[in-house]
């Protein structure tokens, strides 16, 4: 007859501790959640569509940098995007097709036009 109350006891104790348990887990997910934001939150997202033009950044000229050369190649032709991010490109020269990671490119806009300095002519005084 005491072991009735004993077992009830232990029931709420173990109880108890899957409420602690289930408090922690939740309590690391949110963590998880917020520290994976913190890196990501310099990554800009960059969204490309099929037929699209970009750059592709050259990572060779990074190691041997020269003072005028672009570390930007072009032309490329955006074929299909992926849900991870890599995108498959086809050179416009070559034809070769290869996959990379998005973050590698950015656009490339054809009709893209500086600003124009106006020549203003000024009167002798």
């Amino acid at each position: 007859m005491e072991l009735e109350p004993v077992g009830k006891a232990r029931k709420l104790d173990i109880q108890e501790l899957e409420e602690i348990r289930n408090d922690a887990y939740e309590n690391d997910r949110i963590y998880k959640d917020k520290t994976k934001l913190f890196p990501n939150r310099k990554i800009a997202q960059k969204h490309f569509s099929v037929e699209q033009k970009v750059f592709l950044y050259n990572s060779v000229l990074k190691l041997f940098p020269g003072k005028l050369r672009s570390r930007w190649q072009r032309p490329f032709i955006v074929i299909e995007v992926f849900t991870n991010g890599a995108v498959e490109i086809e050179s416009e020269e070559s034809g070769k097709r290869f996959k990379v990671n998005g973050q590698w490119l950015k656009p490339f806009y054809e009709n893209f036009q500086a600003h124009t300095d106006k020549k203003i002519q000024l009167e002798p005084p």
